[in-house]
């Protein structure tokens, strides 16, 4: 969440996408057929494995150039490690991280290390795209349905192995879509043709779903029985393993959702569960749906699911998602 002064009076014409938007990345064109995407993330440690926390830091950083519908070209990995642990701790978590950079295509320009107590990676990432195909999460139209390429459930999940409360081989649905990179979901959103993205991570479902349709100025509508969630996660949530931002996306976003009474208390904080390297959520032409759907299907990653529709926006209601 950015803090900063979002005045656009003097803005750049050439800034396609700033962070006035709350989108994923910032773009910035450099000629008529070539702009920017630009983005930087990193997190603490959520697995033991050191090469597979690299894998899912950086899938995660690169998730936000592929949300834009854009295409990574170079990247520069930030990590913080402290002095008194083993150096082959981070010798790893910088190959898992190589590992997901190489799968995507990106170059590794280099990066910095800083000393901290607190470990933490990830990557600030350098794509391309055409200004004219440019993907935001503000382009949703009535008619649109809404989908979804990951399940959800990835914060239940390890909240519950932080606290032993699962085994590692029980983490391995969340640990794997984790490490999924989006671009084949994302290529394929290019050659159908979509209005919207972007991709579920911190905000969970119900906030990265409420910022576009604010950012649209539309009403989406969540069928929540067809929301793909992972094996577990609904135990999970009855034995208490909630991360704290479940309840903190779900008291921020209250006054924007409403849930009928049938969807119970338990998918409700699923939908707030904070993501970490989460799906993309894309909004689609309805006659494109099934050809999108087929085309990131046939993919050997996770299996995307129509969850909802877009709806016309009430001028009078603050209303901006129904969960059905």
């Amino acid at each position: 969440m950015c803090y900063l002064d979002k005045n656009t009076e003097n803005r750049d014409p050439n800034l396609l996408v700033g962070f006035d938007m709350s989108d994923d990345a910032g773009v910035y064109q450099i000629t008529p057929d070539l702009a920017l995407v630009q983005t930087v993330d990193f997190f603490t440690p959520i697995v033991d494995d050191p090469f597979l926390y690299g894998q899912i830091a950086a899938a995660n950083s690169l998730s936000d150039i592929y949300a834009m519908g854009g295409k990574p070209l170079t990247a520069l990995s930030i990590a913080c490690f402290s002095c008194s642990l083993d150096p082959s701790i981070l010798v790893d978590i910088l190959k898992g991280g190589e590992d997901k950079i190489k799968e995507s295509g990106t170059i590794l320009l280099g990066g910095h290390t800083v000393t901290d107590e607190e470990m933490k990676y990830g990557l600030s990432v350098t794509g391309t795209i055409h200004p004219a195909k440019v993907v935001t999460n503000s382009g949703a139209k009535p008619g649109d349905l809404l989908i979804l390429t990951k399940p959800l459930g990835t914060g239940i999940i390890t909240t519950a192995f932080k606290f032993d409360m699962i085994t590692e081989a029980e983490t391995k649905e969340a640990t794997t879509n984790m490490a999924t990179l989006n671009r084949a979901a994302s290529e394929a959103m290019q050659r159908v043709g979509v209005n919207a993205c972007t991709d579920v991570t911190g905000f969970g479902l119900i906030g990265h779903t409420c910022e576009m349709a604010q950012g649209s100025k539309v009403r989406i509508r969540i069928q929540s029985a067809a929301v793909p969630i992972m094996v577990g996660v609904l135990s999970l949530i009855e034995q208490e393993a909630i991360p704290g931002g479940a309840f903190s996306n779900r008291r921020y976003f209250q006054d924007w959702v409403t849930f009928e009474d049938a969807v119970s208390e338990n998918l409700r904080i699923a939908f707030c569960d904070p993501q970490t390297s989460g799906g993309l959520l894309i909004s689609v032409p309805k006659e494109r749906a099934d050809e999108l759907l087929a085309e990131i299907n046939k993919g050997k990653e996770s299996k995307a699911f129509i969850i909802g529709e877009v709806l016309g926006k009430d001028p009078l209601s603050p209303i901006a998602i129904e969960v059905i």
